[in-house]
């Protein structure tokens, strides 16, 4: 479910982004279990101020994000509401064998993620304060925001290894995700390196804003994190990045002992405090 205000700025992005963004974040969600997107649904609610022009303009971002992966609306409904909402349903299907959960992950795996972080909190700096930002150094951090990819591909092919024993999507930070994945599966966690996007440097570069923390907590970056036996790290990671152009990052390891922790280079680890987004408490 996607609210304005919450998850996309009504007045400041063009309506095809937004429906991109709520069809995005949902195909996220089945990328994370390795799941293969077959139909959805869309419940619109749509504020007095709406055209005609603009709901179909919308439809069309998530109609053409969802054709991408094989995926049709197939129906939903449309209703008056204060404020633009979406809520999307997606369908998918992955076989027994393949289906990855947030609990399967084992004290001492390798913690990983697909691509470097932040760029989607600096990507959400512009659109709120775009006309202090110009040049081709801070289009990725737009494109990541207002057109974010699901790891639909990846996700199928991590699914595929025996050796990725969790997975689940970085919607809400990676100190908040991190920790429910270490949760669920009975085990702390620490991590060890935080990989922060160029973009979000460039952005974090022209405010006061701490880049590692956009990358910490700042979400939505729709990339995945996966619990991998460590042994079998380097060879999947090598063959990540043979297949999609790409690194899987490590960022740290699951522990026997509760708790979330950071270990700075060089140092002790330290207590973390899970800081992404909760929207019973954000």
């Amino acid at each position: 479910m996607l609210v304005d205000g919450v998850h996309f700025l009504f007045s400041n992005m063009p309506p095809h982004s937004i429906g991109h963004r709520a069809m995005a974040a949902n195909l996220s969600d089945l990328a994370a279990m390795g799941a293969r997107p077959v139909l959805a649904t869309v419940a619109l609610g749509v504020a007095p101020n709406t055209t005609e022009a603009w709901i179909l303009e919308a439809y069309r971002g998530m109609a053409t994000l969802a054709a991408e992966y094989g995926t049709r609306i197939v129906g939903g409904d449309i209703v008056r509401a204060p404020a633009a909402v979406f809520s999307v349903t997606v369908v998918g299907e992955v076989s027994t064998g393949r289906l990855k959960r947030r609990d399967g992950g084992r004290a001492g795996d390798t913690l990983a993620v697909t691509g470097p972080l932040g760029a989607s909190r600096a990507g959400l700096e512009l659109v709120r304060n775009g006309k202090r930002f110009a040049g081709e150094r801070f289009a990725d951090a737009l494109q990541t925001f207002c057109a974010p990819v699901p790891r639909i591909r990846e996700g199928a092919w991590l699914a595929a290894s025996r050796a990725v024993h969790a997975m689940m999507d970085l919607s809400d930070g990676l100190s908040t995700d991190v920790q429910r994945l270490a949760r669920a599966s009975g085990c702390g966690a620490v991590l060890e390196e935080v990989p922060v996007h160029a973009a979000a440097v460039a952005v974090a570069s022209e405010t006061s804003a701490d880049p590692r923390e956009w990358a910490l907590s700042g979400g939505e970056d729709f990339e995945l994190a996966l619990a991998v036996a460590p042994r079998a790290f380097p060879y999947l990671a090598g063959r990540f990045a043979a297949r999609f152009g790409r690194r899987l990052y490590a960022v740290g390891r699951l522990t026997a002992s509760e708790g979330l922790f950071v270990a700075e280079p060089g140092g002790q680890p330290e207590a973390l405090q899970a800081r992404g987004w909760d929207h019973l408490r954000s």
